[in-house]
Order: C-alpha cells, then sequence, then structure tokens
C-alpha cells in the first residue's frame, strides 16, 4: 500500500511539472458517499451506504480533453438475507479497497463542467462482517453460511462513468463503477462452495458522491 502512494506521488509530480502552467492542473483532495450492490443469480443483495476518499490529478491533454489520475480507498457496504437461529434479517458485507483510475474526461464548459469515463483498478482483501454473523445461514442458498462467501477475488477491473461538476476549485464528482470481471470467482476455493456444484458468479456496481477541492 505505501508503494501505491509513492507511486502516486511521483506521478503527481511529473504531471504538474509537465504542465503545470495551466490553470486547470491541479492536484484533489475527495471524500464523500457510496452506494454498493452486486449484480448476481446467486444471491439477493441489497445495496447499502459506505465511504470513499483520496486524491486526484487533473490535468489537460488535447483541446477540450483533459486527463485524470487518482488513488482512492473505499469501504463499500451491502448486504444478503440472513437466518440466525429462528430469527430472519440480513448479514452486512464490508469490502475495503484501493482504486486506482487514469480517465480521459471532456471538458464540457471550461472550469465548471467535465464528463468522465474510463477504467478503474481495485484491489481488495476479504470482505469482513461481524463476528456474531458469521454463522447465519444464507437464505438464498441454505446450504452455505455467512462466512463462506468472504474470500472474493482480490484484484477487479471495473469501467467508470461519470461528471465532475462546480466551480473551478471546489468540485461535486458523482460516478458509477460497474465490475468488469467477476467479483465471487474465487469463492470456486470454499469446500461448501464446491459441494453446492453452483458456479458464482457476480459483478460490482458502485455509485459514488464526492466533494472534491483542488489546490
Amino acid at each position: 500500500m505505501k508503494k501505491l502512494v509513492v507511486l502516486f506521488v511521483m506521478i503527481s509530480s511529473v504531471s504538474l511539472a509537465q504542465r503545470g502552467h495551466k490553470d486547470s492542473n491541479r492536484i484533489g483532495i475527495g471524500a464523500g458517499l457510496t452506494q454498493m450492490s452486486i449484480y448476481t443469480d446467486n444471491f439477493s443483495v441489497t445495496p447499502e451506504a459506505g465511504w470513499i476518499g483520496g486524491l486526484s490529478v487533473r490535468g489537460n491533454y488535447y483541446n477540450n480533453w483533459q486527463m485524470s489520475f487518482g488513488m482512492f480507498f473505499t469501504d463499500s457496504n451491502f448486504s444478503i438475507p440472513s437466518q440466525n437461529g429462528l430469527l430472519q434479517g440480513k448479514t452486512m458485507y464490508k469490502m475495503s479497497a484501493v482504486q486506482i483510475y487514469i480517465v480521459p474526461s471532456y471538458v464540457a464548459i471550461e472550469d465548471h463542467l467535465n464528463l468522465e469515463f474510463g477504467p478503474v483498478l481495485q484491489i481488495n482483501g476479504k470482505l469482513t462482517i461481524d463476528k456474531d454473523d458469521e454463522n447465519n445461514l444464507l437464505l438464498d442458498q441454505p446450504g452455505l453460511i455467512a462466512k463462506d462467501i468472504v474470500d472474493v477475488s482480490k484484484i477487479n477491473a471495473n469501467f467508470y462513468v461519470g461528471i465532475n461538476g462546480g466551480i473551478k476549485n471546489v468540485r461535486a464528482r458523482i460516478g458509477y463503477q460497474y465490475g468488469l470481471t467477476n467479483f465471487l470467482g474465487n469463492l470456486k476455493n470454499n469446500d461448501n462452495v464446491k459441494l453446492l456444484g453452483e458456479k458464482m458468479k457476480g459483478n460490482i456496481g458502485l455509485i459514488s458522491g464526492q466533494i472534491t477541492i483542488y489546490l
């Protein structure tokens, strides 16, 4: 993780040094909220609120096009119906991840509105759940308990589309990410999933809204 931060700082410095004479080349500090879901036929997933925050660099590229590079940390959540004893409810899953993106953006209104799209590399650990929920029975898959599905794929590729609008130094950033890779693919290594004999497949859907302050 430290190496990723160092790499971000180095690229940011080079980017500013090359094009620092233009006002739109700025480092941004952003934070906001997320709502995460998983598109899958294996479970009934309910989106839940989370957070995201990090650093970005936005610079001129060509004519009305700019390029953004960013590194963000997120704790995003979703829930799945479950049962604990005789009580039915839901189990909350948390995904902690670092996201690195390099996306082009079209300047629709100079200094006020950009349209953004491009790839996001996501590196995440296992999903986390409350210890008291680990043995909850998953209602959609009665052969599985909550902790059986925490070891998801660790490296994922998403595609991002969004808008970045406001004034020169303060922008609201609203975007959507769709997972291009199978987020649940690693579950094939779980013994209980193997016994179930069902292929696990799911794609991330992540909505985010942030406020970014450009230095």
